[in-house]
């Protein structure tokens, strides 16, 4: 069955250079699809006309019918005052609507309606179907996976920042559970934790998926197939990002030799045309022509192309640095709230460490402590006299936004207007791009134009802080590359498993107020952690406290009255769990209330099993005491 079907689909922004040219493809049910291409390319113009965001030009795009939709990057206005927990729960709203109409209809019930008590049977089904009985279960799980905490759920969600705006819709279109998922960059403004989480999550979820990422490793993990939006039409590779990037590769080649082949022949007809018409008969001329036809039809094929690389390279200091970094007793909080305490380290000349932890746990304040950005609570940070640092903030930015690319790079990089153009054209920022202002840049293009001032400084100490977020897959290959290069030290918080993978010989792990150092590759460090795992005792068994026996204090008579006090406290249980069920039902639409509520019930239920308990132990002393 055809979930979602996307056919000759046209948008442009400026008359003449359409975005999406006759775009065209289907998805299909339960399929999880990929959907790659460098910025700009229109992946998410796509994504914004699928969920009726944008219109079309021209074109048709069909969903599934009955089928529910979300998109993650689009982020709902909630009410004001609305919490972080709220947010949460309107993924409930429907099943909160069934609740209240059941509530409602139970009153009715009385008279004997069979109607009404069809519509309450068949509400009743829809509703457990729908997960009603499980909502806190569900929520408890994807606040869990997410590192969502409960302190955070209290928060206002106006004042959340774009990143944890995003995680919380996140959560709250997996718990809504639409049909189609689609996913915009969802590895972003996640850590290593949740992002894994969501990797496991995707491969159990029953529905469709779209997904825009530059994550290789999260895409190998999720994707079964590739559309590229290439020139505003779809390419299409059967597999995940490895697949595609192989595949890719060999199409390039394959067009690339055909084309060769063509131009050869070409060449070769050429030739013989020319000497056909020089020998300059009647005969010859009318070959000569009808390969020229020929020609003609030849000639139509374009020399395929590839996307050009940047070859930018971090400029190396010419000596290294003594006494790099040392950190001693290093201790930071904000208010109420430990980020770190008690942290040493040393930084040896040529380390390359990544510095690893969930959201929230302190990483980049770590950094700006240590470039003197943020001041510590307390300890040392010592560097090297000789140390000359370079830094990649995680949030980009630039001293005025309204200059130009061009007069940026002539305010910050302290260049010449030739240096300042060939940089900036080295950085893929060619013609009328360098008169941009910053302002209007994506993301990814103020992170290259950032690099593009960076990159020329003689440093011997880079500190990169999520240094491929927002970049697409060339750029990031291209800094990849940059890195390879770089003969200094290196210090990086990254997500990004395929770049710390790649670079990590050392790690460092901030959990728990405290930063655990490694040494290894990444690869080695998870075998450890797993390995740590598995050598970890299993948690202990809750042992029972054996009660003593009632002490006979009073014989046998003692004993009996107690045991009628616990019978009559018992029966009294029993007469308030009643009365309470019948309050849930009065207050089955008043989730606050109906919380208080199940909370009273759970602390009667463990009242009524103690006693029980007691009631068992009073019985046996008393036989025991008669016998």
């Amino acid at each position: 069955m055809i979930d979602i079907a996307v056919r000759d689909i046209i948008k442009e922004y400026e008359v003449g250079e359409p975005v999406l040219n006759g775009l065209t493809f289907q998805v299909d049910t339960g399929e999880r699809v990929g959907i790659l291409g460098r910025n700009g390319s229109g992946k998410t113009t796509l994504f914004r006309i699928l969920t009726g965001q944008e219109h079309a030009d021209s074109g048709d795009v069909i969903i599934a019918p009955g089928k529910r939709l979300g998109l993650i990057s689009q982020i709902p206005v909630y009410p004001v005052g609305f919490t972080v927990e709220d947010v949460l729960r309107t993924s409930f709203d429907h099943l909160k609507a069934m609740e209240e109409e059941m509530a409602a209809l139970s009153e009715q019930l009385s008279g004997g309606d069979k109607d009404l008590l069809a519509r309450y049977d068949r509400l009743q089904v829809a509703f457990e179907t729908g997960g009603g009985y499980e909502t806190e279960t569900r929520l408890e799980k994807v606040c869990s996976g997410l590192g969502i905490e409960k302190a955070f759920r209290e928060k206002f969600f106006a004042d959340l920042s774009g990143g944890e705006k995003t995680r919380i819709n996140l959560a709250r279109l997996i718990l809504v559970d639409t049909e189609i998922l689609l996913l915009d960059e969802p590895t972003n403004h996640l850590d290593l934790n949740a992002t894994v989480w969501l990797e496991e999550y995707i491969k159990t979820y029953k529905g469709t998926v779209l997904i825009i990422s530059h994550d290789r490793y999260f895409l190998d993990r999720t994707i079964d197939r590739v559309i590229e939006v290439r020139d505003g039409k779809a390419e299409f590779y059967s597999g995940n990002y490895s697949f595609y990037a192989v595949e890719k590769e060999k199409r390039y080649l394959e067009q690339l030799r055909q084309y060769q082949k063509e131009q050869a022949e070409l060449k070769r007809l050429s030739d013989t045309v020319r000497s056909m018409h020089e020998h300059n008969t009647e005969l010859l001329h009318k070959r000569a022509f009808s390969i020229e036809k020929r020609m003609a039809k030849m000639a139509g094929t374009a020399r395929p192309t590839k996307v050009k690389k940047m070859n930018a390279k971090f400029g190396t200091a010419e000596f290294h640095a003594d006494d790099l970094l040392e950190i001693k007793n290093l201790e930071k909080a904000f208010g109420p709230q430990k980020l770190f305490d008690d942290v040493t380290l040393r930084v040896e000349d040529g380390d390359r460490i990544a510095l690893l932890g969930d959201n929230g746990t302190g990483k980049s304040t770590l950094l700006k402590i240590i470039l003197g950005e943020e001041l510590q609570d307390g300890g040392t940070v010592k560097q090297g006299g000789t140390v000359k640092t370079g830094y990649l903030p995680q949030q980009v930015k630039f001293q005025d936004p309204s200059l130009t690319l061009f007069d940026t790079m002539l305010a910050e990089a302290n260049c010449t207007a030739q240096q300042a153009r060939d940089r900036l054209g080295t950085f893929q920022f060619q013609g009328e791009d360098v008169f941009k202002t910053v302002s209007v840049l994506s993301g990814g293009e103020q992170s290259r134009l950032r690099l593009c001032i960076l990159m020329d400084e003689k440093v011997n100490f880079l500190i990169l802080d999520e240094p491929t977020n927002h970049l697409d897959l060339e750029s990031r290959e291209w800094i990849e590359n940059a890195v390879e290069d770089y003969e200094g030290t290196l210090l990086f918080v990254s997500h990004d498993r395929y770049f710390i993978d790649r670079f990590a010989t050392r790690i460092w792990t901030l959990e728990g107020g405290k930063v655990s150092d490694f040494k290894g590759d990444y690869t080695a460090y998870q075998a450890m952690r797993e390995r740590m795992k598995t050598l970890a005792p299993p948690p202990k068994k809750e042992e029972k406290v054996k009660k003593e026996k009632p002490k006979r204090t009073g014989g046998t008579k003692q004993l009996k009255k107690e045991l009628a006090a616990a019978e009559k406290r018992m029966e009294k249980l029993d007469q308030l769990m009643e009365e309470l069920n019948a309050r849930k039902e009065e207050a089955a639409s008043d989730y606050q209330k109906l919380q208080e509520l199940m909370d009273q019930e759970t602390a009667y239920t463990e009242e009524y099993d103690s006693l029980m308990e007691k009631w068992e132990e009073l019985s046996t002393a008393i036989e025991a005491e008669e016998g």
